[in-house]
């Protein structure tokens, strides 16, 4: 039996996979890269909370994704203009109100509650897709989908307290808004947007709406020489991450990416066990291993 046949049969892809992974033609498979990225990039966030707050922190983040994705179109004398403009600007806003719901969440109840509340954007964006698109849920589909979500949930063990049923179901509106953005990156992507100019326009629109938040709120304060590693560690991470999502949901079918998403949580969890001194229990690596079986399943539909 052929190499790539047997990794095939082993990974879950397809077995011309080595010659994907050579052209960048991976699919739904590229939000395994992104999923790592987004791992490295809460361990920036978590670092960068001691100093500045969620809006600073969301701020930040896209500033340096705005200011390099521009850089970079302009050496290369790539068009920042869009015939798909009013699809681009539905796009960032809803990104960025996810993205400063998400942090918010995290400043007020648990970042394993948080995270979890934010995940569930794989529901709601398979939902979105039957009700708004009228795609069809698969009995396949939706084992992973729910494995993945049990995983997850068995990972991090949330809770919300008394008192904090706000904070929860702004986190939980994170996790709608980010499902209505995913459904115009896969529009974009069958408009034949770039991906590299799909994540220049959100970072764009969040960075301006998050200047304009600060400077009339009051709140905008610049980076110490302590802060400012994390912070770029985070715009760095986040833009990678960024990029290779985008292209998971216009390259790949969104239903399985969404399910592939749920690998963050698994790298986060060892992401915090090596850099936090974070213990794996038990239940945590039966969660990592749900997790995994969820997004194989996914990719094998």
């Amino acid at each position: 039996m052929p190499l790539t046949r047997i990794s095939s049969s082993l990974t879950g892809l397809p077995p011309d996979w080595a010659t994907r992974l050579k052209t960048g033609q991976l699919g739904a498979a590229w939000m395994l890269v992104a999923a790592f990225f987004f791992a490295l990039m809460a361990s920036c966030v978590k670092l960068g909370a001691v100093h500045h707050g969620a809006v600073e922190l969301v701020f930040w983040r896209t500033l340096f994704g705005m200011v390099s994705l521009g850089a970079v179109a302009g050496v290369r004398r790539q068009s920042l203009l869009t015939p798909n403009w009013w699809v681009q600007v539905k796009r960032g806003l809803f990104g960025y109100v996810s993205l400063v719901c998400y942090f918010s969440a995290m400043t007020e109840l648990s970042i394993s509650t948080a995270v979890t509340l934010n995940y569930s954007s794989s529901i709601f964006l398979a939902l979105l897709s039957v009700l708004m698109l009228g795609e069809r849920l698969t009995p396949k589909l939706l084992l992973s989908l729910g494995l993945g979500l049990v995983g997850v949930a068995l990972l991090l063990r949330p809770s919300i307290g008394a008192g904090q049923w706000q904070s929860g179901m702004i986190g939980l509106g994170s996790g709608l808004m980010a499902a209505f953005a995913y459904l115009h990156v896969r529009e974009l992507g069958q408009l034949g947007e770039p991906d590299w100019r799909t994540v220049f326009w959100f970072t764009g629109l969040s960075t301006v709406c998050g200047g304009v938040w600060l400077l009339l709120s009051g709140g905008f304060r610049l980076p110490t020489a302590e802060s400012v590693w994390p912070l770029l560690g985070m715009g760095i991470t986040a833009t990678l991450a960024q990029l290779a999502m985008t292209r998971a949901y216009s390259q790949g079918d969104k239903l399985v990416a969404s399910a592939l998403a749920y690998c963050t949580v698994a790298f986060t969890a060892l992401a915090g066990a090596l850099l936090f001194g974070d213990r794996l229990d038990l239940p945590a690596v039966a969660a990592i291993v749900l997790i995994v079986v969820s997004g194989l399943i996914a990719a094998r539909r």
